[in-house]
């Protein structure tokens, strides 16, 4: 089975996946003329207003959190170490450009699910590209198709992926048995999502900064310990971009398509621009605005990837860790290998990425289970929430214990499979959009 899922999740990662996303990225950057660089201060500044007086669950600022909770995790670490490992550091740069025109996407889908969003039966807004599809455009199965698969995403992107990780960098580090750590994670996610979406944001308004803060701090410091190498760092990520990047060590080697591939699809993995789970967030926020929210989700495409990630890949490139091996003679990739790039500069960093990726992960399974909750809501009603928390919770347990390379397949496949509904989405209703 999970061969299948390999071959699948291949073929649509290595061609029609990131010409479609990149062409739409061009397209809606020309078309909106550049908004997400045209505003950027606005959008900044938009994080900060309360917005109470307005419609919605969630100021501005819980609901960016909330979504940076879903799209800040294992993607903005193992993800982006992966990414190197298999891509080489060309893949950063690719990562960087479907960023900047992801922030245009980012834009788009938040500005439609705010203009098409509705209330519960409990009083609570409801968005995203399924009420989209079908409020906007009347495409009422396409609807629940995509309801279904983002369901089923945040089981595999928003759970498996992230539980493992987390396990995987405490087996790591520690000696702490992996059924332990796996059960500690699952009750202490379980007592937060039960709490609802408002217990969600308060959760995230309070650690995605402070999480981010702490890791940005840890990276500067290991980027001045090695100020020397960053030039050479632009230079390899910039030329090995268009040529691959030869071997090095235990690592074989890219070419310029693993490097287009591999940047992209953990880029996307890492900000979730395109797969129209941000916009489920946006629809949350107390704003009448489409078109603030939308500068607000831009940022936070930015911040996720043109930051955070940025950061982790200019440490991997510095640090000089690609092709380094476990003691068994295996390459490092993922986790591991984002660990001993910040051991580099201080031995006591490791822990940094280790409480890191715990943190990190732990928001994204909670802005990760709203979106599934959502997408189940729409296709059965508020009745399935509660069932659907417990059956979360329990696939937390499950994922810490599922084989890292299988995690990811079903990661790569379910983003690929929701993204291609909201990407028709949004071609379609793409001259509805009238930005500032």
């Amino acid at each position: 089975m999970f061969e299948v899922i390999g071959i699948i999740q291949n073929f649509l990662w290595q061609f029609p996946l990131p010409l479609m996303l990149l062409l739409l990225g061009l397209g809606l950057t020309i078309q909106l003329r550049a908004v997400q660089f045209r505003q950027f201060g606005k959008s900044l500044r938009l994080v900060f207003i309360k917005g109470a007086a307005d419609s919605g669950d969630l100021s501005p600022f819980q609901s960016l959190m909330t979504a940076l909770a879903g799209s800040i995790g294992t993607g903005n670490i193992t993800g982006i170490a992966t990414a190197v490992a298999v891509g080489g550091f060309g893949a950063l740069f690719w990562m960087w450009l479907m960023a900047l025109l992801g922030m245009a996407t980012a834009y788009t889908e938040s500005y439609l699910s705010i203009k098409y969003r509705e209330k519960n039966a409990l009083g609570l807004m409801s968005g995203g590209p399924m009420y989209v599809l079908k409020n906007a455009v009347n495409y009422k199965g396409l609807a629940l198709t995509y309801a279904f698969l983002a369901a089923i995403s945040a089981l595999g992107i928003g759970c498996l992926v992230q539980s493992n990780s987390v396990v995987d960098a405490i087996t790591y580090t520690t000696n702490i048995n992996p059924g332990v750590s796996a059960m500690g994670l699952t009750l202490i996610t379980g007592a937060a999502i039960i709490g609802g979406v408002k217990s969600i944001g308060r959760v995230a308004g309070f650690l995605v900064p402070l999480m981010a803060l702490c890791y940005i701090i840890s990276g500067l410091y290991v980027l001045i310990y090695f100020y020397a190498k960053i030039p050479y760092a632009f230079f390899l990520i910039i030329s090995s971009a268009f040529t691959g990047q030869a071997a090095a060590g235990a690592f074989v080697g890219s070419t310029l398509l693993m490097a287009i591939q591999n940047g992209v699809q953990y880029g996307i993995f890492a900000n979730e621009a395109g797969l129209g789970s941000l916009s489920i967030a946006a629809a949350s926020a107390r704003t009448n605005s489409p078109h603030n929210q939308g500068l607000i989700a831009a940022f936070g495409v930015f911040f996720s990837t043109l930051v955070i990630c940025t950061i982790t890949g200019l440490v991997l490139a510095v640090t000089d860790v690609l092709g380094s091996t476990n003691l068994d003679g295996s390459l490092l990739k993922g986790s591991a290998l984002a660990i001993k790039a910040f051991s580099g500069a201080n031995t006591n960093l490791s822990w940094v990425v280790v409480f890191g990726l715990i943190l990190f992960s732990f928001t994204t399974m909670l802005g990760w289970c709203y979106y599934g909750e959502k997408c189940l809501e729409y296709i059965f009603g508020v009745k399935i929430i509660l069932p659907y928390r417990i059956c979360f919770i329990g696939v937390v347990f499950v994922g810490a214990l599922v084989d890292l390379n299988r995690a990811w397949s079903l990661a790569n496949l379910a983003s690929a499979l929701m993204a291609l509904p909201n990407i028709l989405a949004m071609f379609i209703l793409r001259k509805r959009l009238r930005p500032d």
